[in-house]
């Protein structure tokens, strides 16, 4: 991927461009008699391409906690417009399929993760290096094409949703569809991803092919899932589980059940400022919204300060932190779930490996729009005179917006787990109680769901699944 390269801007283009930029931003709400409303207007349209608030992702994080995944789907459509909107129509459907997924609306999940799959399809075909080189007002304003682990866990889970429904082929079909993207992926950067593979798509492959007795594609799939837990371990922290794709004999079943625990971490929206001519760094711990003002009335003001905005991850807690499944009949027979795919570990560490180009990229697009208001200040001054109230607005204005409009790209498939965990039982055939305990830290169980009459076929694998966010 060729490295970003701003372009040369001589003072004629500089003067113009910045007085564009100006009357875009005092055009855009004409009743607002200050310049600081038109700043704030201007960067609350640009918020607007943001994807869904802080408050909407609150909610749905709620409304999983309680199992309320019908609330969830009803606020998402509820919002799809005002907080979604065109450019983020692919988080929309992963957060929709999601929830549906959950739901055990496995169709209507999968057509969901369908259209995301369809739309993160268009986007990723676009050269990668298309957007590299634009200057862009911030990231938001551009198409969200999902981050590459959001794109093979999006297949993950519509291999489950064919699981779910028996239909073990279609399910194959999907898990091995992230060995080709993430080839694709490598192939495009040269290696450079951070996310090369998918230990727990490798992993599902090789139960998939064993339950459809084609073992010698278990074998390579589960010696796939072998090499890429080696590299998790060193990569993200995730101890290797105990790896095997036997299937169970005739006098016996196989439960394997699927925990999806937590929320994934969100990001937030970061800045620091550096002063023009200094060069020094001024590192402001705020949140977003505060951010925003202080650095737009900051450089309104002062006009001396370039306003950089990154994202960081921030991982909210979670109470339960494993779990067991027992058959609820009084047999012995328990097994604790072990973690497949740390989710959190994944997102935060692809993140902080792009951090540096990140915050080049974005240091570069704060200094063309501090140069273009400087012309544009420079402009006015010329027309109307330095110390007209003209010039002093159009420099105030100028500045202020750059800054207002300096916001991260804080995007994400806020409906994810932290971590998706797995545990296999060997039961005899029959129907059965399953009681699941949900354990924190310490080992103590704070929560419990009972699967009742679960039917379990010889040398067969039954799967469930259930969702915690507490």
């Amino acid at each position: 991927m060729s490295s970003y390269e701003p372009t040369l801007i001589n003072k004629t283009t500089a003067a113009s461009a910045g007085l564009d930029f100006i009357s875009a931003v005092m055009g855009a709400h004409p009743r607002f008699p200050r310049c600081g409303g038109w700043v704030l207007a201007f960067s609350a349209l640009l918020s607007a391409c943001a994807g869904p608030s802080a408050g909407t992702k609150k909610s749905l994080n709620a409304m999983i906690a309680s199992q309320n995944f019908q609330g969830a789907e009803a606020h998402l459509e509820k919002v799809k417009e005002s907080e979604y909107g065109r450019k983020n129509l692919v988080l929309y459907y992963l957060d929709k399929g999601m929830v549906q997924h959950h739901a055990g609306n496995y169709k209507e999940s999968d057509q969901s993760l369908s259209r995301a799959e369809q739309r993160m399809e268009e986007l990723y075909t676009k050269s990668i290096t298309k957007t590299a080189g634009m200057l862009v007002l911030n990231d938001n304003t551009v198409d969200y094409p999902g981050e590459p682990f959001e794109r093979a866990l999006a297949n993950v889970v519509r291999a489950l949703n064919y699981v779910f429904l028996g239909q073990p082929d279609e399910a194959l079909v999907e898990s091995r569809k992230v060995e080709t993207f993430l080839d694709e992926i490598n192939r495009r950067l040269e290696l450079k991803s951070v996310y090369k593979d998918d230990a727990f798509a490798r992993y599902l492959d090789a139960l998939l092919y064993a339950d459809a007795g084609k073992m010698d594609d278990a074998r390579i799939s589960m010696e796939a899932a072998r090499k890429a837990y080696e590299w998790y371990s060193s990569h993200y922290n995730t101890t290797a589980p105990r790896l095997d794709y036997a299937r169970p004999g005739k006098e016996e079943g196989e439960l394997v059940f699927i925990h999806y625990n937590g929320m994934a971490p969100r990001k937030v929206s970061k800045t620091f400022q550096v002063a023009w001519g200094e060069a020094v760094a001024l590192a402001q711990a705020s949140d977003e919204a505060d951010a925003q003002f202080k650095n737009a009335l900051t450089a309104g003001v002062t006009g001396k300060a370039v306003t950089v905005a990154y994202p960081e991850f921030v991982q909210d807690p979670f109470t339960i932190a494993g779990s067991e499944v027992r058959l609820a009949s009084g047999s012995e027979k328990a097994a604790p779930t072990a973690l497949m795919e740390d989710v959190s570990a994944i997102a935060i560490k692809n993140l902080r490996d792009r951090q540096a180009l990140i915050k080049t990229r974005a240091i570069a697009r704060a200094t063309i729009k501090f140069v273009l208001a400087e012309s544009a200040g420079a402009a006015c001054d010329k027309k109307y005179g330095a110390k007209s109230w003209q010039a002093i607005l159009c420099r105030g204005v100028g500045h202020g917006a750059a800054a207002a409009t300096e916001i991260a790209d804080t995007r994400g498939w806020a409906t994810l787990p932290s971590q998706i965990r797995m545990a296999r039982l060997r039961v005899p055939p029959g129907r059965h109680d399953v009681t699941v305990l949900f354990k924190n830290a310490a080992g103590a169980a704070v929560a419990t769901k009972v699967f009742q009459g679960v039917p379990i076929s010889g040398s067969k694998r039954t799967y469930l699944h259930y969702r915690t966010a507490l």
